[in-house]
């Protein structure tokens, strides 16, 4: 006997139909725009409930459905959903992009096609300084005076480095060679299809404040003005549990535990033994991960019991 199915439609989204093929500039000359989709809250409903049956339909149940989902970390229901978008990026940036493996892409190519006449340019005051807490971050700003020269310093190296280009090509030089002193400024361009799942833990990770700026404006772009149209309710859950939630180690809810006490001395003799504590010459030494615990407990106001006036770097 040939079991009866209800009649399927494909699924659209209304909010995000209206910003199909619609660019999104980010930087001086980059976008992003959705070339295509697949599912939507519904979808990860359905998937969630294809081993029992057809449950509710109740859409403040669906809500609680998601939420539990992202709560709890089941992820394969939100591989049920898919997109794909078309970016100009600048190829540093995309270098941290590609390190995402769990995409399928197809990347504009400079050994078949001229390199795009385009880099991603910077203005005086957006020169950023090293940070000297995280190695491969930054922190403040230069002043006004080393900007400008940087930026008239970058102008020079992109005028030369594609007129040298440019030479090359008009010689007859390959282009897979003619290509090699571009500078990782020139901008590249890629579709980008990834599922729901893959492409939040992208999001999770370069949507953070310590992600390199230039990645993360393209990150802000997708989850903002993107995701939040096409999946409503899931990006309401990860932005409550993934996003802007916080995690603590076994060692950290063990201070908590301490300091809710009033067991100041004991909240300390856990630290140092922890390894956070750690003193050179009288002066508590670098830990990061002593730096981000009492980060976590800045958000919640509460004061850490240790003196961190004065940590060498």
């Amino acid at each position: 006997m040939i079991e009866k199915f209800e009649k399927l439609y494909s699924i659209s989204v209304p909010e995000l139909d209206e910003i199909l093929g619609k660019p999104f500039k980010v930087l001086n000359d980059g976008f992003i725009r959705v070339i295509d989709y697949m599912g939507n809250d519904g979808a990860v409903v359905q998937a969630a409930r294809v081993s029992y049956g057809k449950g509710t339909k109740v859409i403040i149940q669906d809500r609680g459905l998601i939420r539990y989902l992202m709560r709890h970390k089941h992820t394969t229901p939100f591989e049920m959903c898919e997109i794909k978008l078309h970016l100009r990026i600048p190829m540093d940036a995309w270098r941290q992009w590609i390190r995402h493996r769990t995409a399928n892409v197809n990347e504009y190519s400079t050994r078949y096609s001229i390199a795009i006449d385009a880099t991603q340019t910077t203005l005086p005051g957006e020169w950023r300084l090293q940070s000297t807490a995280n190695r491969q971050g930054s922190s403040g700003f230069a002043d006004e005076v080393l900007g400008k020269e940087m930026t008239q310093d970058e102008k020079k190296l992109h005028t030369l480095a594609r007129s040298t280009y440019n030479k090359r090509i008009d010689a007859g030089i390959a282009r897979e060679q003619a290509r090699k002193d571009l500078p990782l400024s020139t901008y590249t361009e890629a579709y980008w299809k990834v599922d729901l799942h893959n492409l939040l833990h992208f999001l999770r990770l370069r949507m953070e404040k310590n992600a390199q700026l230039e990645i993360r404006k393209y990150a802000e772009i997708i989850g903002n003005e993107i995701v939040q149209r096409w999946v409503p309710i899931t990006w309401e859950a990860f932005m409550d549990f993934s996003m802007n939630s916080t995690n603590f180690s076994l060692k950290e809810m063990e201070v908590l535990k301490k300091l809710y006490r009033g067991d100041k001395k004991e909240a300390i003799k856990i630290a140092e033994e922890s390894g956070w504590l750690r003193r050179k010459e009288g002066k508590l030494v670098k830990s990061l991960e002593r730096f981000e615990f009492e980060e976590k407990l800045e958000k919640l106001g509460i004061e850490f019991p240790w003196n961190d006036s004065d940590v060498i770097l």
